[in-house]
């Protein structure tokens, strides 16, 4: 038995929902693994007997572990690293400190890739505060253009680049590394979207560049919903001064005096769901220890057989765009809209999901597209399921 076997049986054997439908959704909330489930029910019966704060500091050590392994995930120090309640929430953190720091005049510039809620804070900020919003587009074969990206933050008083690593739209993998570089070369800073790529993709921010990294926990990774982080170099904490910090980030030393605290735990809030973030350190380390390299070659093939598969379909259209794929594979049925798709699928055990243009107005509204069906796969998938789940389109496609 090959060592991809022996993966996705681990995967399988410990994963309780594989057994009564066919999990298309990762890109939304994978499926969490039994040992994820019972850290965070046991710290949740911790509770129930001692209370929240005294639960909190006995496993006070463990949660400092769940930093140094996202640290580890991301190639970063645990002091680094931010425990959030979502992506949403750390992306928010650290781009809006960095924003209320600007001047009118000063350019910001996003990807065709950003996802809705940031564009809306950023669409916010730059009209509140008079900051030039500016998007980096595509080139001819659908990811960000690196020279276009260049030529943006080549002009004077571009402070800030905003890009999505992978996007809630498609299965793309936008080249941030070479983006990264351009941005170091112009000493601009970067802040990366990786709500998708944490636990999909290796990341290592040294040689991506990027000052500030966001993610959630709930989805490739494997960890509870309400679960993510924030993950700023050290050397940017000057840049990224919290906005509204609270007594977690920092002390009331006098009557008009404040000191943030000395890492990055000055971007977290007093109040954090501990049993949540104590399920995504189980995560973050299962992923670690199948090695996300592992994981990513594998849910690379099983993404390229399912849509080499959808392509087939008479009526089918995958939308996928650029260099490289991921593990999201997206597409849509003639004469069908998405959610009525998605519907008929989930009535047939296949669980997917629909993304709408209101999420990603850059992208599919570019692209005149009302919704796709998103379909997403993971490590523990095989290609049974994947077959099953063709047959099913082909079933809904008639």
């Amino acid at each position: 038995m090959g060592p991809a076997r022996l993966l996705v049986d681990r995967l399988r054997a410990e994963t309780p929902g594989v057994v009564d439908h066919i999990h298309l959704n990762n890109a939304g909330a994978a499926l969490p693994s039994r040992p994820v489930l019972d850290r965070q029910i046991a710290h949740l019966e911790l509770e129930a007997r001692v209370g929240g704060y005294r639960a909190a500091r006995m496993v006070a050590a463990e949660l400092h572990g769940v930093r140094a392994s996202i640290g580890r995930l991301v190639g970063a120090d645990a002091g680094e690293v931010a425990l959030h309640q979502s992506a949403t929430d750390a992306w928010n953190t650290a781009v809006v400190s960095f924003l209320m720091g600007l001047e009118a005049g000063d350019r910001v510039v996003m990807d065709r890739a950003v996802y809705g809620s940031h564009a809306i804070t950023l669409l916010r900020l730059a009209r509140r505060l008079g900051l030039d919003l500016a998007v980096v587009q595509d080139d001819a074969v659908g990811q960000l253009d690196v020279d276009h990206l260049a030529a943006l933050v080549a002009r004077p008083r571009t402070r800030l680049v905003c890009l999505t690593h992978i996007p809630t739209s498609s299965g793309l993998v936008n080249p941030v590394e070479a983006a990264g570089a351009v941005c170091r070369a112009h000493g601009v800073h970067l802040v990366l979207d990786a709500c998708q790529s944490a636990g999909q993709v290796p990341l290592d921010m040294a040689r991506i560049g990027c000052s500030a990294l966001a993610a959630t926990g709930r989805k490739y990774l494997r960890g509870p919903r309400g679960t993510g982080f924030l993950v700023v170099d050290r050397t940017a904490f000057g840049a990224f001064e919290p906005f509204a910090p609270d007594l977690r980030a920092a002390a009331w030393t006098g009557a008009g005096e404040y000191a943030l605290v000395d890492d990055a735990r000055r971007y977290e809030t007093w109040e954090h769901g501990v049993a949540g973030l104590l399920a995504l350190g189980v995560a973050v380390d299962a992923a670690l220890g199948h090695t996300v390299a592992a994981l990513s070659d594998r849910i690379e093939r099983l993404a390229d057989t399912l849509r080499a598969g959808l392509s087939e379909v008479p009526g089918v259209t995958v939308r996928d765009k650029g260099d490289r794929l991921c593990g999201i594979c997206t597409f849509d049925v003639r004469g069908q809209t998405a959610t009525d798709v998605a519907e008929a699928l989930h009535a047939r055990g296949v669980r997917v999901s629909v993304t709408h243009k209101t999420s990603a107005q850059l992208d599919l509204g570019a692209r005149e597209l009302d919704a796709v069906v998103r379909a997403s796969v993971h490590a523990y998938n095989t290609d049974a399921e994947l077959e099953e789940a063709l047959d099913a389109v082909r079933a809904v496609v008639g």
